[in-house]
C-alpha cells in the first residue's frame, strides 16, 4: 500500500458510497484512507485531512475518469 496514490479527498463519509461501489464493479483496488474514524467523529474530518481515496499510480487515469463522469452526467457532487 506504500505505493498507492491519493487521487481525490472527501469530507463525509456518506460521499464515498457511490464510488465504492463503482470501483468494486471495475475492479480498481484503493482504498480510503480516514473512512472508519471520520465514520465515527464526522466533525473531525477537517483535523484529519478528510477520507483520502488512494489508488494505485496504474489506475490513476481510470478513477480520475470516473470520477468526472460523476460530476459531469450525474450531477453527483461527491468530489
Amino acid at each position: 500500500m506504500t505505493e498507492f496514490i491519493t487521487v481525490a479527498t472527501f469530507n463525509f463519509a456518506h460521499e464515498i458510497t457511490i464510488l465504492k461501489t463503482i470501483l468494486d464493479h471495475e475492479g480498481i483496488p484503493y482504498l480510503f484512507q480516514n473512512e472508519n474514524l471520520i465514520s465515527i467523529d464526522p466533525f473531525a474530518s477537517i483535523a484529519y485531512g478528510g477520507i483520502k481515496l488512494k489508488v494505485h499510480p496504474t489506475d490513476e487515469l481510470r478513477v480520475k475518469e470516473i470520477l468526472d463522469d460523476l460530476l459531469d452526467e450525474n450531477n453527483l457532487k461527491i468530489v
